[in-house]
């Protein structure tokens, strides 16, 4: 895949979306006196807690996003094509798949809890569009292959921004609200986007664990 078509079908996707496991996952203790540790950073991205823009129980979960999505993107940084499709073993997800994964599972919440759709209740198109980076497997690892890292973090990004838009025109009542008819029980809009957070930590380590075997 040349550089110009990458280009071109990371711009589609995006366009599209706008509209519209690999090993183990080991804990890990970080240093924090280390460069890399994302305490050690000058800015306000470990406050947690209310943010400017949103009401106060939002604010705090946007700034849990924020953090994690920070964090996981430390083990991938300056990843070449090569090792995000490095597939560990036959049965493995790939980083790069497991980094559209992460898009396509927030972009299923978003319509979820801001527009109201019942789960897997998607058009067709969107199916065709998100449910391979989401189930990932075997499907996956044959078609989400050969892209530039800036090709997934422009999507993750897209489809973050979007999450972030729709946040600033809802308040803490709404995160709240519960949804009796979610499959694991009663579960309110702050559990549900919660886990959107937990999940990015999940192939965190995962990210790492892959990382450590590329050789």
């Amino acid at each position: 895949m040349t550089d110009s078509q990458t280009l071109s079908d990371r711009r589609n996707f995006i366009k599209s979306s706008s509209m519209l496991g690999a090993g183990i996952a080991f804990p890990s203790i970080m240093n924090p006196m280390s460069s890399e540790n994302p305490m050690s950073s000058q800015d306000e991205r470990n406050i947690i807690g209310p943010k400017e823009g949103y009401t106060p129980m939002i604010g705090t979960l946007v700034s849990m996003m924020n953090w994690m999505r920070y964090v996981i993107l430390l083990p991938v940084n300056g990843m070449s094509v090569k090792d995000l499709d490095y597939l560990h073993d036959a049965k493995a997800n790939t980083i790069g798949a497991m980094l559209l994964h992460l898009a396509a599972s927030e972009r299923y919440y978003q319509l979820n809890t801001f527009d109201n759709m019942k789960w897997g209740s998607w058009s067709q198109e969107i199916k065709d569009q998100w449910d391979i980076p989401s189930g990932l497997g075997d499907k996956a690892r044959k078609t989400i292959n050969g892209n530039h890292l800036d090709y997934y973090l422009d999507i993750m990004g897209e489809v973050r921004e979007n999450t972030l838009t729709e946040f600033k025109k809802r308040d803490d009542d709404w995160l709240m609200e519960v949804d009796k008819t979610w499959g694991w029980g009663p579960t309110n809009n702050y559990c549900k986007w919660f886990h959107v957070c937990e999940h990015e930590s999940n192939h965190n380590g995962q990210f790492k664990f892959l990382k450590s075997r590329i050789s």
